[in-house]
Formats: C-alpha cells, structure tokens, sequence
C-alpha cells in the first residue's frame, strides 16, 4: 500500500495519498487545501485519483474538495452523519478559511464498509464526538484518525455535534483495540512528532487514560 501524508493549507491538516501500487488506483483522505501540490505527488508516483474520503464535514478539511472533484472527477465519500455539514459551511466561515463550498457527496458510507481502491482495503471506523459523522480508516498497519485521535492529544468537543463522552467512547472501544503497533496518521500536524501508534496513545496520551 502506498501511504504519503502531505500538510496542506493554514491550519497544517495532514491530507493523505493512500493507493495501489499495482493497479495505480488512489484515493485522497481530506485534500483541505493545496490541490496541485497533492496531484503533483499523485502523478509522480504514477497513481489516479479515484475518490475523495471527508473524515468528517468541518470546513478546514474539506476546503479543497470542489478544486480536488474538478481536476480528477473524483467521487466524494462522507459518513452520512456528516453529509449536511458537508455542504453548509457558512459563507462568512468560507471566507475565513479561504476555503470554497464542497460538491455535494456522491457517496456515503456507514460503520464497517470498506473502500476499495485496487487491491487496498480500507474499513470505515465511525468514530463520532468531534463532529456526528466523524471517520476513521483502517488497514493493517494504519489507521486514518481525522480529527478524532491526534498525536498525545484528541479532538476537540464543543463545537456543534461534539460530544466528550461520545469522542471518548469511540476512540477507547473502536482505536484502542486495534493492533499496538498500527502506525496513527492524524488529522493535523499538532504533536512532536507526524505520526504516532496506538499502542503509543494508549500509554501516554493524557485525554484518554
């Protein structure tokens, strides 16, 4: 499987290029912003673009969705729980972030389906509390965390459809069962380091004990 993480934009989100070496099939997690920088990676390696995966539906994840579904035809994937928020970013907030108005999704996905792309498998973790239609993705070795598991550090919760206990739950029933050396590849650059591991975050992250 090839993985490539790529900070993108002002709030340094971590988009993802994760595809098939073999059959060149690729999918994009959270391309927020800096669409040309994650096709030029995209292209040399030699991989196309198939969909683009939404963690979740807040506006600096999802800002460079339109550029991204313009330039590949892309389809848009988002958990159904986030598919309004994906779509009714106030203007005012746009504008904040330089951010423009995603498409519509063209697929929505639920706890436990898999997204294919080639011969990668990746599983869909419904993991609600930083927003309700929060996502992860998992395939042996990674998981794909968003904004609900960071490096030594978590989500935040107040913002409208968050929920502690609810972040809090999923990350220490759904996360933290998975495999201890499954690399963790958040959501943003906020930790020492990039990337982490759950058996890492179980031992020394201080929001989830």
């Amino acid at each position: 499987m090839f993985v490539k993480q790529i900070q993108v934009g002002h709030m340094a989100v971590f988009a993802y290029l994760v595809g098939d070496p073999i059959t060149k099939d690729a999918l994009v997690i959270d391309p927020a912003d800096d669409g040309k920088t994650i096709l030029g990676a995209a292209a040399t390696n030699g991989l196309r673009i198939n969909y683009i995966v939404n963690t979740h539906g807040h506006v600096d994840h999802i800002g460079g969705n339109a550029e991204m579904k313009r330039l590949t035809g892309a389809k848009i994937i988002v958990h159904a729980d986030d598919a309004v928020m994906l779509t009714s970013t106030p203007p005012a907030m746009l504008r904040m972030f330089g951010a423009t108005a995603s498409p519509p999704p063209d697929i929505l996905v639920q706890d436990g389906q898999i997204l294919s792309v080639g011969n990668v498998e990746l599983a869909v973790i419904h993991t609600p509390g930083h927003s309700p239609g929060g996502i992860c993705l998992y395939a042996p070795g990674y998981v794909f965390t968003g904004d609900t598991l960071f490096v030594e550090a978590v989500g935040r919760t107040d913002l409208p459809g968050g929920s502690w206990q609810t972040l809090y739950s999923a990350i220490k029933t759904k996360l933290f069962t998975l495999p201890d050396d499954t690399k963790v590849m958040p959501g943003h650059n906020y930790g020492r380091t990039p990337t982490s591991t759950i058996g890492h975050e179980k031992k020394f992250n201080p929001s989830v004990r």
